[in-house]
């Protein structure tokens, strides 16, 4: 027989333990039970906006690519002399292709994203020449809705400012926060500043449009969630520029904030540390690489 004597004091210190550790692995129960709830939301939330994304993404290929047949097609057609006709076409084939190739720059971001393939290409990069190139990308946008850009730069005297960073990237970022500014101004300008703190480059976007409200601003950059009307009824495209910008950015160590008043319009600012790496190349205008870097200084 065992000479284990349980008392009262024993007993209770057992159920006290036993109890203890049932409320333990209850609150780790609720925890996981909570965390698996998350889970499922993100997975409904992804879903739905999967389908979502499908339906703007055969929208913003397949209208394109088929604006783009039938206007070459009615060129052809053209008589002969018929000058003002063909340019008139071929203005807006450039315009369809531009909107095309800055979609499916994002989709292709979207998908390195999704499946980590992010990695840095770091350049010596002229930023104002590459900011100047880009707004002058967006011209023939900006004549439509009769927009002028103006750019303001530190030290503008100095046209060889160098930063290290990734210019595709970089130029990807500032992109869609310029197509971002156009859609949504109603004012005639737009401004873009570029400065340095702190070997950190800055750059904002100010345009004078509609303005973004305080809800929205706090889910922007959440490809996971949906903006109310007030914003996404007049957005072109399936909105993944912004999401695109954070997630760019994040890789970047970099940041973006945004200010903003309903109807008097929004700044979204921009700051990237530079590269520690050295640069692989040198790079003007975010998409002309020079290889040899000592050759080219």
């Amino acid at each position: 027989m065992s000479n284990i004597v349980i008392t009262d004091e024993l007993l209770i210190e057992e159920l006290k333990l036993r109890f203890q550790e049932k409320k333990h692995s209850l609150k780790k129960l609720e925890k996981l039970t909570k965390e698996l709830k998350e889970v499922n939301t993100k997975l409904a939330e992804s879903e739905a906006l999967k389908s979502h994304f499908i339906s703007n993404i055969t929208n913003e290929i397949v209208n394109p690519f088929t604006s783009i047949v039938i206007l070459s097609k009615n060129i052809l057609s053209v008589k002969e002399g018929d000058w003002d006709k063909v340019k008139r076409m071929a203005s807006l084939i450039h315009s369809e292709a531009f909107n095309l190739d800055f979609q499916l720059k994002n989709i292709f971001a979207a998908a390195e994203i999704e499946a980590g393939d992010l990695y840095m290409e770091v350049s010596n990069v002229k930023v104002d020449l590459l900011i100047g190139a880009l707004l002058e990308s967006f011209l023939p946008e900006t004549a439509k809705k009769q927009l002028t850009f103006e750019f303001i730069k530190e030290n503008p005297d100095d046209d060889n400012f160098i930063f290290k960073i990734d210019s595709e990237k970089l130029r990807l970022i500032l992109s869609n926060l310029v197509d971002n500014a156009i859609k949504f101004s109603k004012n005639n300008k737009i401004i873009i500043k570029r400065w340095t703190e702190n070997n950190n480059l800055f750059v904002s976007i100010q345009d004078f449009g509609i303005g973004i409200s305080e809800n929205n601003q706090k889910i922007i950059f959440d490809r996971f969630k949906r903006l109310d009307s007030g914003i996404n009824s007049l957005n072109r495209g399936h909105g993944l520029g912004l999401s695109i910008n954070k997630a760019i950015l994040d890789f970047l160590n970099g940041i973006i904030t945004i200010s903003s008043k309903k109807n008097e319009g929004t700044t979204f600012v921009v700051s990237i540390p530079e590269a520690e790496d050295d640069p692989e190349a040198y790079s003007e205008d975010g998409n002309e690489m020079l290889f040899g870097v000592d050759e080219v200084f």
